[in-house]
Parts: C-alpha cells; sequence; structure tokens
C-alpha cells in the first residue's frame, strides 16, 4: 500500500511541475496585440504558437462603437507590437496614446498600402457613414488580406529576425490559403442570380468591391433608417432583383425585417468579424449564390 501511495504522490509532483513549467514557458513568450478576431486568425497562422496574442475587441462587441477601459491601455502597454486594422474610430486616439506612454511598443498598421474605399463608394444610395469617411473593413476582402497580412509578417520578422524563416514559410501558407479562398469565392458568385444585397451595417464595401456586387446598407450615418429612407431602400432593392438581406450579430433586426418582407427575400445571419476569416467569406459567397441551386 505504501509502495502505490508513493508512486501516486511522485506522479502528482511530476503533473505539478510540468503545470508550473508550461505556465513559466507561457509567461516568458511575448504578448502581441490585435484589434479583432480576423486579425488573430492571420496573425496566428503565421506566429504559430511563438507568441501570446490578446484581442482587444472582445467577440460580439462592435469595434466601430467599442470603448476600450482604462485597464486596457496597461495590457496594451506589455506588448511587443500592436497590430491596429488601420481606420477604426478608437484605434488613431488609442495608438497615439499608448505610443506617448509606452514607447517600446511598437505600432503596426495592417492596412498600410491598401487602396481605400470611401465609405459611400460601394454603399448604394448613400446609407453609412457620412460621406467622405474612409470605410474600414478591408478584411472582408481577400486582396487586400494579401496585403495585410504580409505587413503583420514583416513586422512580426523584423521584431524576431532569428525565427524569419519559420513565418515566412508560414506566411507562404496563409497566402496560398486566401488565393484559393478568393477563387472559390469567384467561382461560386458566378452562379449568383443578383449582383446586389442589403446588409444592415455595411461591412462587406471591399468584398463587393472585389467582386463586382453592390451592397446596400439599412443603417443611414450610423444610424436607423426614416420611413423614408425604408422605402427609397425598398424601391432600389425591388429594382435591383435583390433578394437577399444580411444582418450582423447584435444588430436589431426589426427594419431590416420589415425590408426583407416587403421585397420578398429572405435574412440571414452572418458575422464578419468571426475568427473563422474565410469560412464565414465562403458561407456568404454560398448565401448570395444560392438562388441558382434552388
Amino acid at each position: 500500500m505504501k509502495k502505490y501511495l508513493f508512486y501516486i504522490l511522485f506522479f502528482h509532483l511530476l503533473l505539478s511541475c510540468h503545470s508550473a513549467t508550461k505556465k513559466e514557458s507561457t509567461s516568458r513568450k511575448g504578448i502581441l496585440t490585435v484589434t479583432i478576431e480576423p486579425q488573430r486568425f492571420f496573425l496566428e497562422q503565421i506566429v504559430g504558437d511563438a507568441f501570446v496574442i490578446n484581442t482587444l475587441v472582445p467577440p460580439g462587441t462592435s469595434p466601430e462603437t467599442y470603448e476600450p477601459a482604462p485597464s486596457v491601455m496597461v495590457e496594451m502597454g506589455n506588448s511587443l507590437l500592436y497590430f491596429m486594422v488601420g481606420d477604426l474610430g478608437f484605434e488613431k486616439a488609442w495608438s497615439e496614446r499608448l505610443a506617448a506612454n509606452n514607447p517600446d511598443v511598437i505600432i503596426v498598421d495592417c492596412s498600410a498600402g491598401i487602396v481605400r474605399l470611401e465609405s459611400d463608394e460601394q454603399e448604394g444610395h448613400g446609407h453609412g457613414h457620412a460621406h467622405g469617411d474612409v470605410d474600414p473593413h478591408v478584411w472582408s476582402s481577400p486582396r487586400a488580406m494579401e496585403i495585410f497580412s504580409r505587413n503583420m509578417l514583416e513586422a512580426v520578422v523584423q521584431a524576431d529576425p532569428e525565427n524569419e524563416k519559420v513565418y515566412r514559410s508560414n506566411y507562404e501558407k496563409l497566402n496560398d490559403m486566401i488565393i484559393a479562398t478568393d477563387s472559390l469565392i469567384r467561382e461560386k458568385l458566378t452562379r449568383a442570380s443578383s449582383r446586389s444585397f442589403v446588409i444592415y451595417h455595411p461591412a462587406l464595401a471591399y468584398f463587393a468591391n472585389d467582386y463586382n456586387l453592390h451592397q446596400h446598407s439599412v443603417e443611414f450615418e450610423g444610424k436607423n433608417p426614416s420611413p423614408a429612407q425604408i422605402k427609397e431602400l425598398v424601391d432600389l432593392a425591388r429594382v435591383e432583383n435583390i433578394h437577399t438581406v444580411f444582418i450582423q450579430k447584435g444588430f436589431d433586426k426589426k427594419n431590416t425585417e420589415v425590408i426583407a418582407r416587403e421585397i420578398g427575400a429572405e435574412v440571414f445571419e452572418i458575422d464578419p468579424l468571426s475568427y473563422e476569416w474565410e469560412r464565414e467569406l465562403v458561407r456568404i459567397a454560398d448565401i448570395l449564390s444560392r438562388e441558382a441551386d434552388e
């Protein structure tokens, strides 16, 4: 009995040592911070488990209305790199404050080099943000994400040159996936019976631009539409033979459902901020091309 007790205690001691070593190893890893979950997906493909990656905006929260708590600044200050999307409202102010208080944190603009769209450039009859604003939703475009992810790669290589070969190899695999996703979406959308869709919040402008589509948003300058604006959108949807209405998680469905009933369209909940970036974009393409298969 004593012999078995000795082995049990020894086994537990080994587990405790392994757990402590694992925690210590994790704590020694550098910290990288991103703004949204799709960024975390791309960064993880590049760095693997070499770093701890924190996401600033919690899942289910809109990055355009997000207000970071003061404690977040402390957490960001522990990061080796902060990867900002580039044009989200709070990012500029917070990145400036972060740079002032934590000069050792390297701030990376992931959208550098991407041709930006104005917020109403792919938003039909002027719905969405105010005219002249830059649309921040570049992650909805596979083409843009080739540039976006390369910006991430170069920043990581500069911060950790010893592992450059690994990061570049990982990036090549990631880039192959992005190209394959683009090709798959393009092939699926050849079957779409309409090149237009309605969406509550105009988050798919870059997606629409990539694939010769037209998005029309329910929101008007970030607010719920008036009855006159709803009528305008309904009339436009009928002219353009729109049968698909998208609503993002966390947004009010009421006006979207009213418009869908008026034009005889289906409402689909989507999550452009999903960590599973390629799966969600392919799913959106499947929805838009479904009518040809029915």
